[in-house]
């Protein structure tokens, strides 16, 4: 009966966000997180959703905080948890929203610290030359890839981003993209003339090679002419990333972070960065000043002069003093 009770609230709950504009992808996550937490509820024998209050969730958290992933033995991560407590949150607020609660129990719950990461997976300009070169040997379908990595760090774009595009989502008059990111959120990002060589080149002499009736108007097409899954775009990165001697631990993201600090080596402003990669929040992107930060200590050692001086030839000086 328990169990009829909350999953009846998801129903009420999916049309809601799906009536809001959420897409299906997100509405889909959240409901699988809140599952795992029904799940949860009923094993320590709470059935009914009007059961569910701050103390409840706090106990859940505390839990979460002890479990372990089965994928890899390790504790789960921050976000993963804080993912997990939101969309319980989340669930409780827009049914309180929708009058199904007088108040709403979890109003004042607290989420679970985020993970701050710093991208580690970048690479120089002459280093994405490099990855960009590997695709040479491939003919046609090289000369696709090439688009496709000219467009990742051209854009800064999320590999899904790119994956999504349509042919008339480039505007190479105003050399700007027109993408859908997380959550729905559209923008247009600024792509450079190189860019725009690559894709125009791509869609004259190579697109229509692979172009099948299900192809419809996706730009980047696999050669089943099928639109690329998100995983086939990591799969196509990781490989020209590998046969340009590279040997990062990320795909598409190495694109995108390698642009961002590039730019913010140049003198970009941090807002124009969080615009260009589409954060929500300014926190997001300030990760990447610590990059810079990083990438500025190790220029340093190898370029500054007084850097460059070694611990011996410093220990000789200290003894010619008396």
């Amino acid at each position: 009966m328990g169990e009829h009770n909350f999953f009846s609230f998801f129903n009420i709950y999916e049309k809601h966000c799906l009536a809001e504009g959420q897409s299906p992808r997100t509405v889909k996550t959240k409901l699988s997180n809140l599952k795992m937490f029904v799940k949860w509820c009923i094993a320590n024998n709470i059935d009914e959703i009007r059961e569910v209050t701050k103390s409840i969730v706090e106990q859940y958290k505390a839990d979460l905080a002890e479990t372990v992933n089965p994928r890899n033995n390790q504790p789960l991560r921050k976000n993963t948890k804080r993912r997990r407590v939101t969309d319980v949150r989340t669930f409780f607020k827009e049914l309180t929203y929708l009058d199904y609660f007088e108040v709403n129990p979890l109003e004042n719950l607290r989420l679970p610290k985020p993970q701050r990461t710093l991208p580690t997976a970048f690479l120089t300009f002459e280093d994405i030359e490099q990855v960009f070169q590997a695709t040479v040997p491939y003919g046609d379908t090289g000369k696709r890839d090439r688009a496709i990595l000219e467009t990742f760090y051209s854009t800064g774009a999320r590999r899904m981003e790119v994956a999504n595009l349509d042919v008339m989502d480039v505007n190479f008059k105003q050399k700007q993209i027109f993408v859908t990111g997380k959550g729905d959120k559209e923008r247009f990002i600024p792509i450079a003339d190189r860019a725009c060589d690559w894709i125009k080149h791509y869609v004259n002499h190579v697109r229509p090679k692979l172009v099948d009736k299900k192809s419809g108007f996706t730009l980047f097409l696999d050669n089943r002419g099928m639109k690329y899954r998100e995983t086939q775009m990591s799969d196509l990165a990781k490989k020209y990333i590998l046969k340009a001697g590279f040997d990062v631990n990320a795909a598409c993201n190495v694109f995108r972070h390698s642009a961002a600090t590039h730019m913010l080596e140049n003198g970009a402003d941090i807002r124009e960065i969080q615009q260009y990669l589409g954060h929500s929040d300014l926190s997001t992107t300030q990760v990447y000043t610590h990059v810079t930060n990083v990438q500025l200590k190790k220029t340093y050692q190898k370029s500054h002069p007084a850097a460059r001086q070694t611990k011996r030839l410093i220990a000789t000086e200290f003894g010619r003093y008396r």
